[in-house]
This record gives structure tokens, sequence and C-alpha cells, in this order.
């Protein structure tokens, strides 16, 4: 398939944002290191499909386990699917690019995170989306507040309007009608940026350049504040069962998980969002008034951290 020059583009900054964060979390371990497994995949329709880099580390001192994944796929579309997307309702030719990533610390004092920046086109449409979002276990303010602040100051500087546009859609985006409760507190979400109204779609990707490359700002300052924090078995436990709520989003609303199985995506590189070790209690209880409460009470009730 002969790609776009704006689709070549974007492949290359997504594959300089994934060696730019892999080498930054490896940084936070002593001798840890990513494991890289290079994929293809076949179209639906029989021929090639593009591929990928997948790239895990895990069991490290600081995080339990991290994927970085990159690919830029193509084929066709079913029409069912491209339907759901603002195509038409017919097999459609596709490409996608980006890279996506989970991130899940060892200890519960370290705020699982996930980012993902990506461009399609479908038929003679093209779009950018992408966000990150935190999802702590245990709620120090002063952590939200950095997260907010960086991700505040590239939008500000691409579109004042983006960032509050964006944060509404992330608290919107990111959330367990079930369970009544957001995923975390929240961070930016965008989709289909140019699909339906006229941008910049070159001053578009530049937006997507500089959220990737400011990730590391973003997060990686947190974890360094809190990694060594002591905590007790009552608490890694909390983070076992607040995991479980993270599971439950990714399978049941995530739309990048059901990108993936619509388009004949590859199942490990899809699933690898899934932290190692998870629990599930029957009807599990918190104290009034403690941390783990107070917890659960923000993320009933989305505010704004900067």
């Amino acid at each position: 398939m002969k790609l776009s020059p704006l689709a070549e583009q974007a492949a290359e900054v997504y594959k300089s944002i994934q060696t730019h964060i892999c080498s930054a979390l490896e940084s936070f371990e002593p001798t840890a290191r990513f494991r890289n497994d290079e994929w293809q995949r076949t179209d639906s329709k029989g021929g090639t499909g593009g591929g990928g880099l997948t790239r895990i580390l895990s069991g490290g001192e600081v995080f339990e386990k991290a994927g970085v994944n990159f690919s830029a796929v193509h084929g066709t579309m079913p029409g069912s699917f491209a339907a759901k997307l603002g195509g038409p309702l017919e097999d459609v030719p596709f490409f996608a690019t980006g890279v996506s990533l989970v991130i899940h610390p060892y200890s519960p004092m370290v705020p699982t995170t996930h980012a993902n920046w990506r461009y399609l086109e479908l038929g003679e449409r093209a779009w950018f989306g992408g966000g990150s979002d935190l999802t702590p276990y245990y709620l120090f303010e002063e952590d939200a507040q950095h997260f907010h602040s960086v991700l505040k100051g590239v939008c500000d500087q691409h579109n004042p309007s983006y960032y509050p546009r964006f944060k509404k859609g992330c608290d919107e985006y990111f959330y367990l009608p079930h369970r009544k409760e957001t995923r975390g507190i929240g961070g930016i979400f965008y989709d289909y940026l140019g699909r339906d109204e006229k941008i910049d779609l070159d001053a578009t990707l530049q937006f997507s350049k500089d959220l990737g490359f400011a990730f590391t700002e973003q997060y990686l300052p947190i974890v360094a504040r809190r990694k060594d924090t002591p905590y007790t078995e009552k608490e890694k436990n909390f983070q076992l069962l607040r995991r479980g709520r993270y599971v439950e989003f990714n399978l049941l609303y995530d739309r990048g998980t059901h990108f993936g199985l619509q388009t004949g995506g590859r199942i490990e590189s899809i699933l690898m969002s899934l932290p190692a070790v998870v629990h599930w209690e029957y009807c599990p209880t918190v104290e009034p008034g403690s941390p783990e409460e107070q917890l659960i009470n923000t993320l009933m009730n989305p505010q704004d951290w900067v």
C-alpha cells in the first residue's frame, strides 16, 4: 500500500516517541530492560497489512509491567466497523499508525498511567486522536496537579481551547458506568480531530508529537517522588483491587481494544495493557475517612486540577 506523505511522517514521529519513552523508563531500572517483539500482520483480505514493534518491560524493581507499542497497519476495514467511524457502510481501505502505552508500577504509591497518540486514514478522510491519563491508587494532589499542568502547557501552545475541551473528554471517556466511577483522575482525551472539521493536519501532527515527548515530563517526576514511599500489605491489596477496574474498562469500553479486535489486530499487543497481577473480591469495603475512601470519592466526582 502506498502511503500518503503525512502517513509516513506520522509513523516516523510515533517510532521516535516510543524510543524516547522506553529509554526514559529503563533509566529507573537497575537491570530490567524492554523486550522487543517485532511483528507483521495479514489483512482481512489476505494481503500484507503492515506491522509494528511491541516493547514490554516486566519484573522490574519500579515497573511491574510496562508496555510501549508502535504500529503502522493498513488494509481493508469491514463496512460494519467503518460506518461506526464515520465511513461508508462498505469495505474501505484504511491506514492507522500510533504509539500506545500502559505502565503498571509495582508500588501502590506510584500511579498507573496510559497514553496513546495516533493517526488514521479511512478512505478519503483522515484524523488524529490520543491523550493520556493517570490512575492513582492513593491520591496525592501535587501529583495530579503536576500531571495536568504539563498537559495544559502543551495544549495551550497549540490552542487554548484544547485543554478544557480535551480534559472534559477524558473525564467522560474513561468512565465506568456500571461502577459510577472514572477510571482515574483524568488527563486529556481527543478523537476524530480533523475528521469533521477543517484543521491543519501537519500542525496537528506536531501537537501529537509534542504531547508524546512531554509524557516523560508529566509522569516520571511523579515516579521519582513516590517509588520509595513505604507501604503496607493493606495498601498493596487495595492496588490489586483497583487494577480490576482497569481491566473492566479496557475490556468493556476501550475503543482501541475494540478497534484492534475488529481490524484483525495482534492479540498479544492489544491486551498488553492488562496488569500482570489483579484481584477481585466480592463486595469489598473501605473504612470511612480513609485514603481509600478519599480516592473513590474523587473518582465519583471528577474535579479540576489546574
